[in-house]
């Protein structure tokens, strides 16, 4: 498994291109923008767009998917459906763009892509559908944990409660992760349990 991260949105944003090195396959999670630049790349490294993964339905992670799929208009697309939010709010109709056209995704769904299998579970806190993506030792996480910190939770679908018990489930997993989150940089799980104050908070409830 190789892991490429590219920031979009002027680098604030983590898109990871995750691929399978011996099918040429790969999956791009949470594409935010740049879409004609991660087609680029795709195509530069002769890779197969055959999925894109989004951890949730706010704009920063949704951005490039229009432009993505202008490039592989048959790719499917993974949310959960608990992110399309249809709303007449301005307000929350920027924060949540339409993604039309997604396949929804739940606790324990498996997407292959190639030889590799991303493992979904169910995070909500930041957002009500927001998933991490576990394939071998990597987490993709989203916005629900960060080195030395979480997602903020006061926006539209937020809750303190539930970011809580989904870090509690993250803090619960057996081993060690290496854990690739959609702002900041990457960090471990093991050193996410000795540091981090919102997980540490977690555990001990």
């Amino acid at each position: 498994m190789k892991i490429e991260r590219i920031g979009v949105l002027y680098g604030t944003t983590n898109c990871y291109i995750v691929s399978d090195e011996k099918s040429g396959k790969c999956a791009a999670v949470d594409p935010g923008g740049d879409g004609g630049r991660l087609a680029a790349y795709i195509a530069e490294n002769g890779l197969t767009l055959a999925a894109v993964l989004l951890t949730h339905g706010h704009y920063d992670h949704t951005g490039g998917v229009q432009s993505l799929r202008e490039n592989f208009p048959d790719v499917p697309v993974y949310m959960s459906d608990k992110d399309a939010v249809v709303t007449d709010d301005r307000r929350i109709s920027r924060l949540f763009p339409s993604v039309p056209d997604t396949k929804n995704v739940s606790e324990g769904d498996v997407i292959d892509v190639g030889e590799l299998a991303f493992r979904v579970t169910e995070t909500p806190g930041h957002t009500r559908g927001g998933v991490c993506y576990i394939a071998e030792d990597c987490i993709f996480c989203g916005d629900t944990l960060f080195t030395g910190s979480m997602g903020r939770t006061d926006l539209f679908g937020g809750s303190d409660s539930d970011m809580e018990a989904s870090l509690r489930k993250i803090a619960a997993l057996d081993g060690d992760y290496r854990i690739f989150p959609g702002h900041m940089g990457a960090t471990t799980l093991n050193a996410e349990r000795e540091i981090n104050p919102y997980l540490i908070r977690a555990i001990r409830k």
